[in-house]
């Protein structure tokens, strides 16, 4: 048999045969390349330490903050002070934002605002969902307000309602607020800070199927923003939480119960409401209208 046939038949034989792969890097070369990798291992773990050291050893500005939220919240101001700064001047430049940068921790420093307690994380797709569904609200309720203006027959019958939520943070409760006085046809009149209950005038409360539409759309609210911003697994209270009930010397109360209902002259307590909320008495002892509650 010829020497093609035999290759043919072992190719395992042929492979086995062939001359070893010679290294071409040379000794020299192996042994800067591992003293260069020794050396981003000894920079990098030297680097780690020095920012462990000066974070235990430098502390931040008491209007910065005490926590990494807190900072996180005074840098997001300060770039969109920043940005605020360079649109009005038009002009992007290195001039410009140092200014606004410099103005923007004058402002934080001498003129500070009320601290805000961060105390949860943003989902960013319940963000989403709950934008959108403002904008179809928006979208449907400037529709019914439009037709009401317009078609024949008795006006609506407003009233304020009351309801209580169960949002925790004061600036997740702004910006349910917010949400609900966007939406055609609602608008919030009051909100009691203590007790978490929110006074809201709805436009049209002629009928019971209204009044529990506006329970929903309360209920909905609510529960999206406690999913996007105040979960119970990720909250957490924040060192500002209270703050200003401390300042003005203000009780602790319990915001999940209401201790201390409203009472009807005589003793009586007044007729509950589905949701938990309660009618609201007028000037002078007289029955709310039909919707109120």
């Amino acid at each position: 048999m010829s020497a093609p046939d035999r290759s043919e038949q072992h190719p395992l034989e042929s492979r086995k045969r062939r001359a070893p792969v010679v290294s071409t890097k040379g000794p020299v070369l192996s042994v800067v390349i591992n003293v260069w990798r020794v050396s981003l291992l000894f920079v990098f773990w030297h680097f780690v330490g020095g920012l462990v050291w000066l974070r235990s050893r430098i502390r931040l500005p008491k209007w910065l903050g005490s926590d990494g939220r807190e900072v996180a919240v005074r840098l997001w101001t300060i770039a969109w002070l920043t940005f605020v700064w360079v649109l009005l001047w038009g002009t992007v430049s290195w001039a410009n934002v140092l200014g606004g940068v410099l103005l923007a921790t004058l402002v934080l420093t001498v003129l500070p605002l009320p601290r805000v307690p961060v105390e949860g994380r943003i989902h960013p797709l319940t963000v989403v969902r709950l934008i959108g569904r403002l904008i179809v609200d928006f979208f449907r309720s400037s529709v019914q307000m439009a037709w009401m203006a317009i078609r024949p027959g008795r006006p609506p019958l407003g009233a304020v309602v009351r309801v209580r939520v169960a949002i925790k943070s004061d600036m997740v409760l702004t910006l349910a607020v917010d949400y609900l006085n966007l939406v055609p046809g609602t608008m919030v009149l009051e909100i009691d800070h203590r007790r978490r209950m929110l006074y809201v005038h709805v436009f049209d409360v002629r009928s019971e199927k209204q009044v529990r539409a506006f329970y929903d759309q309360v209920a909905y609210v609510e529960r999206m923003f406690i999913q996007a911003f105040e979960r119970d697994s990720e909250w957490h209270p924040s060192p500002f939480h209270g703050i200003d009930e401390e300042f003005h010397h203000v009780r602790d109360v319990d915001r999940s119960v209401d201790t201390e209902p409203e009472r009807r002259p005589g003793g009586t307590e007044p007729e509950r409401r589905p949701g938990g909320t309660e009618p609201e008495r007028r000037p002078g002892g007289t029955e709310p209208e039909r919707g109120d509650a």
